[in-house]
């Protein structure tokens, strides 16, 4: 089989091309400097990774998100730089013969491939509401992740439960760490999850060869260690005490902090300010909307979306609100001081 290297002179980009994305490769899944001659090594001569890709109660929008990441890999490298051996939407074959290149890729790379789901798991009334092939789902992902060497679930659907697990949870939603108790599971959340943490993710197994660093929820670290807010443009507005009051004042047109919009960056975990979407273009907030939390357990029973945290069981509270207020003006007015005192010093 093919290594990445392989694959980049076949597609007709030179060493200088390859060196690029591995710096970068290296760079986004926080590795050292010294890191990058191994990976250089490693990606010149490991074969490329096996991945079965299962579908089950979702949208499909974690792959369109997949399919559109180019920020670490040129974008007509990536669905050749792994083996993709199963993903019921972008996969040639249907039928019979789709499920019989999954049983195949299954035996042939036994404990060696890599399983990633997407989607909620469905086991109300004995699977019913999500089958494949006569299958529930329950069942095809008890099957694929006996033999997997790791299981990832990709977005807040495969993470959490998705929305198909918002009240009142018709189907009985739960997700995929739910069903594979005792195995590890590597959370992606997000709705969808930024499609170049999941490339990332993906070669630091090749490159590492073993699981990233994970926090409480099984979100690797690395790219769900800190806040949006902490990252976020726009914080030192939060800091000053600027905010804007609606989509179209003066000012939300200057740019000032979306908390009283609704954002809900300072307790969602994800590299979106950092990282972003369409190849490092943009994200939410820097588009003028307030981060929804989507990568957070249960973001879409938090009540109306549009709401400040200081929103209390659905309804908003004006005193905690300004309390909240009052709190973020202080922190940037200590902050400014403190900064003042420290230019005074030097």
């Amino acid at each position: 089989m093919e290594s990445l290297y392989d694959v980049f002179r076949r597609r007709g980009y030179n060493r200088r091309d390859f060196l690029k994305s591995v710096l970068l490769l290296t760079a986004s899944l926080g590795l050292p400097p010294t890191a990058f001659a191994r990976t250089v090594r490693v990606l010149e001569l490991k074969p490329k990774p096996v991945v079965i890709w299962l579908e089950f109660q979702d949208c499909a929008g974690c792959s369109e998100s997949f399919i559109r990441s180019t920020s670490i890999l040129p974008s007509d490298v990536l669905l050749d730089y792994i083996s993709l051996e199963y993903h019921e939407t972008l996969m040639s074959p249907s039928g019979f013969y789709a499920e019989e290149a999954k049983k195949e890729a299954m035996e042939r790379y036994k404990g060696e491939y890599i399983l990633i789901i997407e989607g909620s798991v469905t086991p109300k009334d004995k699977g019913i509401y999500c089958t494949v092939s006569g299958k529930s789902n329950v069942e095809l992902l008890k099957e694929a992740a006996k033999d997997a060497k790791l299981v990832i679930a990709v977005g807040s659907c495969a993470s959490w439960g998705g929305i198909p697990h918002a009240e009142p949870n018709p189907t009985g939603a739960i997700p995929v760490s739910q069903v594979l108790e005792g195995k590890q599971v590597v959370n992606i959340p997000g709705c969808p999850p930024i499609g170049d943490v999941i490339v990332a993710l993906i070669m630091g197994l090749v490159i590492t060869g073993k699981a990233p660093e994970l926090d409480s929820f099984g979100r690797p670290k690395t790219f769900y260690g800190q806040t949006i807010h902490d990252r976020c443009y726009r914080r030192p507005f939060y800091n000053a005490g600027k905010f804007a009051s609606s989509f179209d004042d003066e000012s939300a047109k200057r740019g000032y902090c979306l908390y009283k919009l609704g954002c809900k960056g300072p307790i969602t975990r994800n590299a979106c300010a950092t990282v972003r979407w369409n190849g490092g273009l943009s994200f939410p907030i820097q588009s003028g909307h307030p981060c929804f939390g989507c990568s957070e357990p249960d973001f879409w029973d938090r009540g109306f979306i549009y709401s400040p945290l200081s929103v209390v069981e659905g309804e908003f509270s004006w005193k905690t609100a300004l309390a909240g207020l009052a709190v973020g003006t202080a922190i940037g007015t200590a902050s400014a001081l403190i900064n003042r005192k420290l230019q005074e010093g030097k």
